[in-house]
């Protein structure tokens, strides 16, 4: 079973992400957690490049074919291995990511985007996505409580989040044999067992 986690900087993407991991480590399944850009160490070098202030000329299309090349490497080295092993694999962003920041967001053509998309995860489709979903000024006002650091993306005007936003919130409408998309306004528990429910119906 592979379980992907998507939504904007914030969302609690991460979090869920890793309160699934542990709870189905703690009923003993065999699970990984990895994250995008990065889970290999050639993977992390790029995501260092990505999120690097100093590349704020970066091109989105660049964006878009560094994030693929960290994808295939991930997908290649770690994530169809594992799935081969019986594993659950739980990735923090996946492709529905570029789809939504580097083509919705950044204008991207989208038939290159789907076109990538499928080479960088060798046709590998998500069985399961969920998308934390929550309003720019939830993430304006968690990132001020947070007073976070902004890296390249983070440091984005506004508009293009929305963008983002608008963007995961189609492709939820279009994929909705596997996309999930979760109120991510809610407590962090509250959340956590709706995830849960979800995947009572696939027997985890």
């Amino acid at each position: 079973m592979f379980i992907t986690f998507e939504g904007i900087d914030l969302s609690g993407k991460s979090t869920q992400a890793t309160l699934l991991y542990k709870h189905l480590k703690k009923k003993g399944k065999k699970v990984i957690l990895v994250r995008e850009p990065g889970g290999t160490a050639i993977s992390e070098k790029i995501r260092k490049i990505l999120l690097d202030k100093k590349n704020k000329n970066m091109y989105p299309i660049t964006e878009f074919f560094l994030f693929s090349a960290s994808r295939y490497q991930l997908t290649k080295e770690v994530i169809k291995p594992y799935l081969k092993k019986g594993y659950i694999v739980i990735c923090d962003r996946y492709y529905d990511s570029s789809t939504a920041y580097q083509g919705y967001g950044g204008f991207v053509d989208l038939k290159h985007i789907n076109s990538i998309n499928r080479i960088a995860s060798e046709n590998l489709e998500p069985h399961i996505t969920f998308l934390v979903d929550i309003p720019i000024e939830e993430s304006v006002r968690r990132r001020k409580i947070a007073n976070k650091v902004n890296d390249r993306f983070e440091s984005k005007k506004l508009s293009y989040y929305k963008k983002i936003i608008s963007g995961y919130r189609k492709l939820s409408k279009l994929n909705k044999h596997r996309i999930f998309t979760i109120n991510g306004c809610n407590p962090i528990n509250e959340i956590h067992k709706h995830i849960l429910k979800i995947l009572e119906k696939y027997n985890i």
